[in-house]
């Protein structure tokens, strides 16, 4: 099943609204998005808790990386650019770090509160290759922006 982000995005919205609290948005979207699609296999926010590091936050799926550093990794590199990360083969990313073996693709977003600053990315692992598209990586950046343009 892929994700319906038009049902995604309306069941987000109404799970949300009025929520300020970035935690509990992160564990909101992280929740959803990852039920809605069988390509995500593991789903999560890292957080941008000090300059250049992230901290692993909300997320669902196997355990991931506590800490990652904005120098590192496809995580790294989304908080360091400000840009989406799409990798269709991690083994082919220079840096990336291996938190499950069984990532084949991945797709990062940067996360901005209403401010405009950065609070951390949004990390979507697939156990298949080239697991994603460019709509996908669109359809959630709106999501997200809807969600934490509130916090």
């Amino acid at each position: 099943m892929q994700a319906d982000y038009i049902s995604l995005a309306r069941t987000i919205a109404s799970l949300t609204e009025g929520e300020t609290d970035e935690v509990a948005l992160m564990a909101t979207v992280a929740c959803e998005v990852h039920h809605a699609d069988d390509r995500f296999d593991w789903t999560g926010f890292y957080r941008a808790v000090a300059p250049e590091l992230l901290k692993i936050g909300p997320y669902q799926g196997g355990h991931g990386c506590l800490q990652i550093p904005f120098s590192r990794g496809v995580c790294g590199a989304a908080a360091r650019t400000g840009e989406v990360q799409m990798v269709a083969d991690v083994d082919a990313f220079p840096g990336h770090i291996a938190c499950a073996s069984s990532t084949r693709s991945e797709l990062v977003l940067p996360v901005w509160n209403a401010a405009g600053a950065l609070i951390g990315v949004f990390d979507i692992d697939s156990n298949q290759p080239d697991a994603f598209a460019e709509e996908d990586a669109g359809q959630l950046a709106a999501i997200l922006g809807q969600v934490f343009s509130q916090s």
